[in-house]
């Protein structure tokens, strides 16, 4: 159990998923924590990637290997798997619940992100794709975001596919691509309409990375976000695809783009958040304690109790928030200018906590045996990836000057 056990919602998860929770934080406990030391030191650890690849880039395969086994027989390899694809068909609640547990720690729990845009896959489709991925087979990238198409990729994205009669002929430039070095395939938009463009001429592709006419500039951007570079440029040149390549519906692309990001992009960002946000105040908790200055316990001084307070707060705000906005999502509502309204407060309160953390600790609060400096790495980059905050903002005015 945490040891901030009173941040726990006073509303009831169903007991299944409570079970799962419960399994769930004791693999962190038991498993993952005592590995975390040699995960932050380590220069082979890097943001962005599938769990699975970077457990692989660190530890020994002994190590991984057992990771993996206990995922599996516990089921939570699946989590995020519906049931008719053998997995465990949890709600995006449950989801949720589980997953924040995992973001307690550093070391990544090998279970599977399957991007919920890959069950568009139809016929062979699914045994090419969607099968390999959730077996942990096949790694995948999302590629959107251009050098000149960030905040606006509805209206300024280039890359461009056009039908020759036989073939998809792919030209373009995709930029701050996470894990592309590392992917199997490439879920890819391209303008096949420039005069529809958001409104029916884009469309989503499934693209091979060994494809010829396909270039991943490496090492990749170097980023503060982990020693390893995870963003890269990825460059199409004459990319020929077939029609059986296309996700989904000619022109559809941007829509499923839009459910991708809604969901991975977006609403997890709560989740992810949380688990770090929740580790930071039970670190700083017991730290506050521990430390005596002047005679006195820190935890006694009123400048570090409101930092505690404030932390508390954020946290008890920010579950509420993404569990209500989950259970909108479960309930078939559209919930994209509410996952905004997630990733936006996830970022900003998740990064303020870390900060609040950090400075309790003082100069251990900078220490890389820690993680607080790469939990406040990773929140901190929340705010411009997968959309900056002053774009969610937009969407959720949006959203509010529609009524």
């Amino acid at each position: 159990m945490h040891a901030s056990a009173v941040s726990e919602p006073l509303y009831q998860l169903p007991a299944e998923v409570k079970e799962f929770r419960k399994v769930a934080r004791k693999i962190v406990h038991e498993e993952l924590l005592p590995l975390e030391q040699a995960y932050l030191k380590s220069p082979e650890q890097a943001y962005g990637l599938q769990p699975i690849t970077n457990l692989r880039a660190v530890f020994p395969p002994d190590v991984v290997r057992r990771l993996e086994k206990i995922a599996r027989d516990t089921g939570l390899w699946y989590v995020m798997v519906p049931e008719a694809h053998g997995g465990m068909g949890l709600s995006l609640l449950a989801q949720i619940a589980i997953i924040e547990e995992f973001m307690y720690t550093a070391v990544p729990f090998p279970w599977v992100n399957v991007p919920n845009i890959l069950y568009e896959c139809r016929g062979a489709q699914a045994e090419r794709f969607l099968k390999p991925v959730i077996e942990g087979k096949m790694i995948h990238c999302f590629a959107q975001t251009e050098p000149n198409a960030g905040s606006d990729p509805g209206g300024m994205m280039k890359t461009s596919a056009v039908w020759n009669g036989s073939q998809w002929v792919i030209n373009g430039t995709k930029m701050w691509i996470s894990g592309a070095a590392e992917s199997d395939i490439i879920l890819l938009q391209a303008v096949t309409d420039a005069e529809k463009r958001q409104r029916g001429g884009i469309t989503m592709f499934v693209v091979q990375r060994n494809s010829p006419g396909v270039k991943i500039e490496e090492p990749g951007i170097p980023t503060w976000l982990s020693q390893k570079a995870a963003q890269y440029i990825i460059r199409f040149d004459d990319c020929k695809v077939g029609a059986e390549d296309v996700l989904g519906e000619v022109g559809n692309g941007f829509r499923l783009g839009q459910k991708w990001l809604t969901i991975h992009d977006r609403l997890l960002r709560g989740p992810y958040s949380l688990g770090k946000m929740q580790r930071a105040l039970d670190m700083s908790i017991k730290w506050a304690k521990e430390r005596v200055t002047f005679g006195r316990p820190i935890s006694e001084r009123q400048a570090i109790q409101w930092k505690l307070v404030d932390m508390h707060v954020d946290i008890m705000a920010l579950r509420a928030l993404t569990y209500e906005m989950a259970a909108r999502a479960d309930g078939g509502e559209d919930v994209r200018a509410q996952a905004a309204l997630v990733k936006m407060v996830a970022a900003e309160w998740g990064t303020r906590c870390l900060d609040h953390a950090i400075q309790i600790h003082g100069a251990m609060g900078e220490s890389s045996e820690l993680p607080l400096t790469q939990f406040y790495r990773y929140l901190r980059h929340y705010q411009i990836g997968g959309g900056t905050n002053e774009i969610q903002r937009s969407l959720i005015a949006r959203q509010l000057l529609k009524g």
